[in-house]
This record gives structure tokens, C-alpha cells and sequence, in this order.
């Protein structure tokens, strides 16, 4: 699979995201499926959502097949892949590309649990082996 142009103007939009959720949670699913699963809870129309898997299309991160006269739509990045590069991005942009000021953001910020910490000590421990 790739990965969208690292071009602004190719990156995924949050609305395009939602749509990209249902893809990647089960794919390959027609317009009207994706618009099952995501169009009645933000009050979206079936047009909506063919308007955001077009955009998708273009920007290279859905693809199509025929399936007689309907397409069925289909993922052609990694949901990781996306996620990786968008904290990438996240952290290049407001963290100067560390991620140490990041985590002291978010525990200055009150936004991890004791668990969440627990985990990020255990996943240091693991990767200092």
C-alpha cells in the first residue's frame, strides 16, 4: 500500500478520516455501505459521502473496482501507515520533531491516566533492551 503525497493539499481531511475509518474497519464496501456506517451519525447525505470518497480517490488513498454498476471502495494505505506518518507530522510541526516535549505536554496537560503512563514506562523499559 502507499501513502498519500506529503503535498498540504493530499492530506486527509477530518471528514475524509471518518470515511477512511469504515474502510479500514471492513473493506471493500460500496458508497452506500460506507454511507451506512458513517453518514446518520454526523448528518451526512449519501452525496456527501460519495463526494468524500471521490476526494479520497484523487488523493490516492481509496481505490476503486466495478462491480457491475456499482464501485466498491477499498483502503490503498495502512490505517498504521496513516497514523505513523500523521504523528510524524504532529510532532515535526509542534514539537520541534521531539517527542520527549510531547509526552511532557500531555502529562503538564492532565490528558494521560496512570495507565497510560504505566504503559509508556513499560514500553521504555522494552525498548532500552
Amino acid at each position: 500500500m502507499t501513502e498519500p503525497a506529503d503535498d498540504p493539499g493530499e492530506r486527509i481531511s477530518e471528514a475524509e478520516h471518518a470515511v477512511m475509518e469504515a474502510l479500514w474497519e471492513q473493506s471493500p464496501l460500496t458508497a452506500t455501505e460506507v454511507s451506512d456506517k458513517v453518514a446518520e451519525e454526523r448528518g451526512w447525505s449519501l452525496a456527501t459521502v460519495k463526494t468524500l470518497l471521490s476526494r479520497l480517490v484523487a488523493k490516492k488513498a481509496v481505490s476503486t473496482e466495478p462491480d457491475g454498476r456499482r464501485f466498491l471502495y477499498s483502503p490503498t494505505i495502512e490505517r498504521t501507515d496513516y497514523v505513523g506518518s500523521e504523528s510524524r507530522r504532529l510532532v515535526d510541526r509542534l514539537f520541534g520533531g521531539r517527542a520527549a516535549p510531547l509526552l511532557v505536554h500531555l502529562v503538564e496537560a492532565e490528558a494521560l491516566s496512570d495507565e497510560d503512563i504505566d504503559e509508556i514506562e513499560r514500553l521504555i523499559r522494552e525498548l532500552k533492551q
